[in-house]
């Protein structure tokens, strides 16, 4: 079996133009484990000095590149491991960011304990905004990295020698607006570069807090991944949207606890300006509307609401047993009634 697979790398590498004797040398042992996929690609780790936040994105021509190249504590830090990845890298890296090493002590461990070195490419970011990353001598051309303030970027098997760069210059040129945003500025970039020299497959977003609270669970802010899709960055920003949009249905419903009806109907519609053609979204800001006294405006949407899918209208029937729809037997009857 062994064999087998060993075969199929090659034949794969082949296929792709590269020189079987570039890849393996001292890392031949390292370079044909299931375990470390071939996560070619480019990556921005980064962190907003004023949030603290620290952020992991990355694309690549590999199926759910997710799982592989992002790793992210908060509190702590992120990492990038691609090229002929060590997965193991992210987990031992958080460790060693947690025991009190630099991101350069941190980085420094890594590479002396592993042979394949010189096919890997690695970035660490810690909760102080210190950086360090390694391109490996035998990683794929065109392959390099940029480190600068809280941030750095890495590309391995890229088109042109352009594309680090290229994402450096818009991460930097996107100060003041929110770090996800920033990250997904700087991965656009690099395909506008050339990006991959064989396209794109798949990519991911990770978003950490830049001080735990205790809580791992709120601790990841972002987690965004698309593992196959022929426009992955396209859909990720579709995701990123999307997800700004939920944080203002959160926000409507932790008003609506704390019975701050007018914030709630802001925030619904915040959310439902952002994503027009959500049901749920909508429903929502309706209800929102209903229970400040708005029933007019709030029968207006429910028409549209109720025209796409009638299980709403059930929906608003069980909603005063439980105490999120408050208004009069009247208002209820016209909230339902409404064609």
């Amino acid at each position: 079996m062994v064999q087998i697979r060993m075969k199929r790398v090659a034949i794969r590498l082949l296929m792709m133009g590269i020189p079987l004797l570039a890849c393996l040398g001292a890392a031949r042992a390292q370079t044909f484990k299931a375990s470390e996929p071939l996560a070619h690609t480019y990556s921005i780790v980064a962190r907003d000095p004023k949030t603290g936040e620290m952020a992991v994105g990355v694309q690549s021509h590999w199926f759910s590149v997710g799982t592989a190249v992002p790793w992210a504590e908060a509190g702590v830090g992120v990492v990038a491991t691609q090229s002929f990845v060590n997965k193991s890298f992210g987990p031992r890296g958080l460790e060693l960011l947690r025991q009190g090493k630099t991101a350069a002590e941190a980085l420094a461990i890594l590479l002396a304990e592993d042979q394949a070195r010189e096919v890997r490419q690695v970035a660490i970011l810690d909760a102080q905004g210190r950086v360090a990353t390694h391109t490996g001598k035998q990683c794929i051309r065109y392959a390099g990295h940029t480190v600068g303030d809280n941030f750095s970027v890495q590309a391995n098997m890229m088109l042109t020698d352009k594309v680090w760069p290229a994402m450096a210059r818009a991460f930097e040129r996107s100060e003041g607006q929110p770090l996800a945003e920033r990250v997904l500025l700087a991965m656009q970039a690099a395909e506008q570069a050339g990006g991959d020299i064989r396209g794109k497959q798949s990519a991911a977003l990770v978003v950490v807090r830049g001080k735990t609270t205790g809580q791992p669970w709120d601790d990841r802010l972002i987690d965004l991944r698309v593992d196959d899709h022929a426009q992955p960055l396209a859909e990720l920003a579709r995701l990123l949207k999307v997800h700004r949009a939920y944080e203002y249905m959160n926000q409507g419903d932790l008003a609506i606890e704390n019975g701050q009806l007018q914030q709630a109907v802001e925030a619904y519609g915040k959310a439902q300006a952002m994503y027009p053609d959500n049901l749920e979204m909508k429903y929502w800001h309706a209800i929102g509307l209903a229970n400040n006294g708005q029933v007019e405006e709030a029968t207006k949407i429910l028409r549209q609401v109720y025209a796409k899918d009638e299980n709403w209208r059930e929906l608003t029937s069980r909603l005063p047993e439980v105490g999120l729809l408050t208004v009069s037997k009247q208002h209820l009857e016209k909230l339902l009634e409404v064609k």
